[in-house]
């Protein structure tokens, strides 16, 4: 499910180009904080798998609210069985 919502999550992606400091940018809109730079396309790709990744595990963590993405639901992990 984890794996699932990173992958979806990473579709919704949006790269620019920084001209100035010949970077790129990366960041998951509907996700607030959830971005990355670095200096090449896929690098900046994994920085922000990792970002996406710490991000939901402190949201996880603090028992914060996660949007859900493409039907994915990872609030009901936190809730008690």
């Amino acid at each position: 499910m984890l794996a699932s919502y990173i992958d979806q999550a990473m579709e919704l992606a949006v790269y620019e180009i920084i001209e100035d400091e010949q970077t790129y940018w990366g960041e998951i809109p509907s996700l607030q904080g959830v971005w990355a730079n670095h200096q090449t396309l896929e690098g900046c790709r994994r920085e922000l798998r990792e970002a996406l990744s710490d991000w939901l595990a402190l949201r996880l963590h603090l028992g914060l609210t996660i949007p859900v993405i493409a039907g994915i639901n990872l609030n009901e992990l936190t809730k008690p069985v």
